[in-house]
């Protein structure tokens, strides 16, 4: 559940930004979102 958490509170955020039609910024949050994923993905393993 501990690893659930930060993926349904983006999701939260993202609907309700989407419900108060602020659809821009929730894509800007869904696009961070997904690029922290993958920045985390593959990003370099630290040495």
């Amino acid at each position: 559940m501990k690893g659930l958490l930060p993926w349904l509170t983006v999701l939260a955020v993202v609907l309700l930004l989407s419900a108060l039609r602020l659809r821009p910024l929730a894509t800007v949050v869904s696009l961070g979102w997904l690029a922290w994923c993958i920045w985390t993905w593959f990003r370099p393993t630290r040495r």
